[in-house]
């Protein structure tokens, strides 16, 4: 197969690109206008992050199909600058943020040369959708009283919230009457944003909704303008105002305040928030790749200081990564970051040429988008994902929203974090757990036969993540991972979360990405994204929620027409019969899967005692046959057969078969009988099958493969194992 050339591919993908890049534009313009509005900013601040960070990152980032430009989050925390800092005068504030901005800029860069791209799975799920939640109603209380065509209402995020009815009411007594027909103009744009997706019309959908509310403004404007002999009913006040001259009116950072505590406040809420946007768009909108490529996040995390930087010197925002411009971008069929490049592109032209235009937007229009945006972010049906979760995740969800609303962003994410620990404490009931092994390592990876075995141990959460994400990126997508949870006592929902996410990656890719260890867990629900807690092996469920290891075994046995039962109650008497089990102590049995002769089960020992004692966890074959077995053990030949050569112990040849007994290892009293049971079928069965533990004596065979739990795949192949030897035994 020819490989194409990266120059052509490019070339070819260019007319696409443009269309797409030419889509984002139509939204990312007046939502640039309508973020730097509501961020107390001058409007074209906005555009000028827009403009800055498509043409810097889609040049130097790490990112495909990312679209860059203000972020929704960054809203509340730039307001709250421009306010704090400028105490009461908006225009000096607004210089004092825009140095907090090149500085958060300049920490961004550092952070993406000291590869803190990971920092972004440090925060627990809830937490951060709790934050989340928490910009979007400050976005909602402030917007909705523009949108309403009051641009004068001030308070705290609770006071605007219940001042809202009170600001419909005065809508619709109020005397001006320029403020009356605002209103109507925001009330009339929400509706188009909420109805916009209903309306099936493929030439209507062909403009986004925020554009069709400019178009609708601008027309309305030049209709009382040509046509009607009425004067035009808005204020110029409510109006956007633009510079005269755009390319001559660019604001300069003012660092004069740079060494007092609360423009290190600003810098550190400003940074904080740009990071962790970032960060998740970058990640969620991987996920909206069509081709499934990964971004190298710490070369964007770069990028996107660089930009800020640039912007901030200009006169512009943060320059950030966003989701819902990006989604656009993919849906337009973007392909590569030129269509980053391209939507910048437009942006210019539309300011330089349609400036005019432009300043006929109302604000009440552009604050209606904003309204549409809040709600989305902390809309009712979030909520209820989360609480699907678990509700513990609802707690700390709306701990973290709330506080976030009373305080600020970093002390509402910082009170998630801290409440999101106390929980698992109190879930675990053992706060040692953590405290003892949170800076141990606990991720061990090894590659077996032609897969990676990944055992994680102790705990998993948000708090060490890292080191297990760490491992998983080391492994090719189109390979064969098995993680195994068996040796952890708790994992988290983040943790969860994070695993789902690399299974759909590993599948897209043609790989396979199993998770097993988590049948003797106790899910709070039956979400995927549950957070697990070990059972205590005196403890066996009569029923519970099954893990997706659990539910394919239930497949499994469906199609062989064997028998399931995941919370097995009983003992297998048998077991202690064989020598694998003399020293070591049988504790719990689950997942018996069996028909009349086979068994294939989950078994937890435990051998040693004191601090001596290790927890051991496996998935054997039990076989019952109908004939007298010889005593007798097989196994692959290997450096600790060796040593039993040295020792004294015998290797039992089979003379007929040299190429046997050089891969095996046979063992046993009876040398004759065991000669004898080994027939030329059977020695050109275990010749031709997968190499595993066997362990004869008169109650049956014991069939054991890796001494850890069995993958899916690795039972089904364990099943027919059984069947096919115990049709030649017999």
């Amino acid at each position: 197969m020819v490989k194409k050339s990266p120059y052509k591919t490019f070339l070819n993908e260019v007319p696409k690109n443009l269309f797409a890049g030419f889509v984002v534009s139509l939204i990312a313009l007046p939502l640039g206008l309508g973020l730097a509005l509501a961020s107390g900013a001058p409007p074209i601040s906005g555009v000028i992050s827009a403009i800055v960070g498509g043409f810097i990152v889609s040049i130097i980032g790490g990112s495909n199909v990312t679209i860059t430009g203000p972020g929704n989050g960054l809203v509340v925390v730039i307001l709250a600058a421009i306010t704090t800092l400028g105490n009461g005068d908006m225009q000096q504030g607004f210089l004092y943020t825009l140095a907090a901005i090149v500085i958060s800029g300049v920490l961004l860069i550092i952070l993406g040369f000291l590869r803190m791209g990971s920092l972004g799975d440090f925060f627990p799920s809830s937490a951060i959708q709790g934050m989340l939640a928490a910009i979007g109603i400050g976005i909602f209380a402030k917007q909705i009283h523009v949108m309403l065509g009051d641009t004068d209402a001030k308070g705290s995020i609770i006071e605007l919230l219940l001042d809202a009815p009170e600001g419909i009411i005065n809508l619709f007594n109020t005397d001006n009457s320029s403020i009356f027909y605002a209103g109507l103009v925001g009330i009339g744009s929400l509706l188009i944003m909420i109805f916009y997706s209903k309306i099936r019309n493929r030439y209507f959908q062909l403009i986004p909704a925020p554009m069709w509310i400019v178009v609708i403004s601008v027309g309305m404007y030049y209709y009382y303008d040509l046509i009607s002999a009425a004067n035009y009913p808005i204020d110029k006040s409510l109006l956007i105002s633009l510079p005269n001259d755009v390319l001559s009116n660019f604001a300069f950072p003012d660092f004069s305040k740079s060494y007092e505590m609360e423009f290190i406040n600003a810098v550190i809420a400003i940074t904080l928030i740009a990071s962790i946007e970032s960060l998740l768009s970058i990640k969620a909108v991987d996920k909206l790749d069509p081709l499934k490529r990964r971004s190298n996040i710490n070369k964007d995390i770069k990028a996107l200081g660089i930009a800020t930087v640039i912007s901030g010197f200009l006169g512009g925002l943060n320059v950030v990564a966003v989701i819902a411009r990006s989604s656009v971008n993919v849906n337009n069929n973007g392909t590569n970051r030129s269509s980053n490049f391209f939507h910048a592109g437009f942006i210019v032209l539309f300011i330089l040429l349609f400036a005019t235009e432009l300043r006929k937007i109302p604000l009440p229009a552009l604050a209606a988008i904003l309204v549409y945006t809040g709600y989305k972010l902390a809309s009712p049906e979030n909520i209820r994902k989360v609480f699907k979760v678990g509700k513990e995740q609802l707690i700390i969800f709306l701990i973290t929203l709330f506080t976030t609303i009373a305080t600020s962003l970093i002390i509402g994410i910082l009170t998630g974090i801290i409440i999101t620990f106390i929980i698992h404490i109190i879930i675990t009931k053992n706060a040692s757990l953590f405290f003892k092994n949170v800076l141990k390592p606990n991720v061990l990876m090894f590659k077996e036969d032609d897969k990676y075995y990944v055992s994680v141990k102790n705990f998993s959460s948000f708090l060490n993540y890292i080191k297990l994400k760490t491992k998983l990126d080391q492994i090719p997508e189109n390979q064969e991972a098995i993680i195994d949870f068996s040796l952890c006592d708790f994992v988290d929902d983040s943790v969860m979360e994070n695993m789902n996410n690399y299974t759909e990656t590993f599948e897209r890719k043609g790989g396979h990405f199993e998770i097993i260890g988590l049948d003797d867990s106790k899910s709070v629900s039956d979400h995927p994204f549950a957070l697990r807690k070990i059972i205590p092996k005196q403890i066996i469920p009569k029923k519970g929620v099954l893990t997706k290891r659990q539910n394919s075994i239930q497949k499994i046995s469906n199609e062989m027409h064997w028998k399931y039962d995941a919370f097995y109650a009983d003992k297998i008497n048998v077991l202690p019969n064989f020598g694998y089990f003399k020293n070591r102590k049988i504790n719990k049995v689950s997942n018996v899967l069996s028909n009349d002769n086979c068994i294939i089960f989950d078994v937890q020992l435990s051998e040693g005692e004191m601090i001596a004692k290790q927890v051991i966890k496996a998935t054997m074959l039990l076989i019952h046959t109908q004939i007298d077995l010889p005593d007798f053990t097989l196994d692959r030949e290997g450096i600790f057969e060796y040593i039993y050569h040295f020792a004294g112990y015998k290797d039992i040849d089979i003379k007929a078969h040299p190429d046997f007994s050089k891969r095996f290892y046979l063992s046993g009293k009876n040398e004759e009988k065991i000669r004898n049971f080994f027939t030329d079928e059977l020695v050109l069965f275990f010749e031709s099958n997968k190499q595993y533990h066997i362990e004869a004596t008169n109650v049956g065979l014991l069939v054991l493969g890796n001494e850890r739990l069995a993958s899916v795949k690795e039972i089904k192949a364990l099943s027919f194992f059984g069947i096919n030897l115990k049709k030649i035994i017999d």
